[in-house]
């Protein structure tokens, strides 16, 4: 693995349960001996709950920090246009503003409510540049839970990120924002991208998605399980012990892990 750790943004359609697999890998690379940066860019934020964070509901998104946001960038959160800072200071911010435990380390980003996606103004400035230094200048193994785009990604950072992780279910609409993503993702250069099907029913769940995204790398199947469901709507955590979790559960985080972990080793 290299020096500057795996960087791996998960991405999926809403309800697929991209949080829970989320933090299924941000625990299995901790386990590993890892200290693993979580950063919450859904705007549902609920990794948190995912990874039984304590207190992690009290956790203040960093778009809604309007003094850090001013006295970083010069400018008024709310303002668009006139005159603020491009390149704020952020270096700092991971270990001020980061929730802890083990070797766990939770950023909440939050999002910015106005202005579309294309919004230039203070918190989307500090919040790009916040994104862009985690994944260039920072050391650590980090996995981004994301929603279904790319939003908090840019030409300038494609390039760190080792694997964008698609996770789908069975169903139509999953399977759009799996070739939204790709193409998204194309257009900003990442070119390694796979998916993990998770809510699978049986042989017959496996072969519709297979065909479905025909061309994509499929590192993994997920069977329909009733704690996954329960545990992503309480934003809980599936499992409370990684050691007693099911060998087919542990066997495809291992194969993301695994191949996040190539693409980080040949970029060193």
């Amino acid at each position: 693995m290299s020096a500057k750790g795996i960087k791996l943004a998960v991405s999926g359609k809403g309800g697929v349960g991209k949080t829970t697999v989320a933090a299924l890998l941000i625990r299995h690379m901790a386990k590993q001996g890892m200290r693993v940066l979580a950063i919450d860019a859904d705007p549902v934020a609920s990794l948190g709950g995912a990874l039984a964070m304590p207190d992690h509901e009290k956790i203040e998104p960093i778009a809604n920090m309007k003094d850090l946001i001013f006295e970083r960038t010069g400018a008024k959160p709310g303002t668009m246009g006139g005159f603020f800072k491009m390149n704020p200071r952020v270096d700092d911010i991971p270990e001020k503003l980061a929730a802890v435990q083990g070797n766990i380390h939770l950023m909440v980003m939050g999002t910015v409510d106005h202005g579309g996606s294309g919004c230039v103004c203070p918190e989307s400035i500090l919040l790009k540049n916040l994104v862009q230094h985690l994944l260039l200048y920072n050391d650590d193994a980090l996995v981004l839970d994301m929603e279904a785009g790319v939003e908090h990604l840019g030409r300038a950072t494609a390039r760190a990120v080792n694997l964008m992780l698609v996770v789908v279910e069975p169903g139509a609409r999953s399977i759009q924002a799996a070739k939204l993503v790709r193409k998204l993702a194309a257009e900003i250069g990442i070119d390694q991208l796979a998916v993990v099907a998770n809510k699978v029913r049986g042989p017959e769940d496996e072969q519709a998605i297979a065909g479905a995204l025909e061309g994509f790398e499929i590192l993994g199947y997920l069977p329909y399980d009733p704690k996954f469901v329960e545990a992503d709507l309480a934003g809980k955590l599936v499992y409370e012990d990684e050691d007693k979790m099911p060998e087919h559960i542990l066997t495809v985080m291992h194969s993301v892990f695994s191949r996040a972990s190539s693409k980080s080793s040949a970029d060193s």
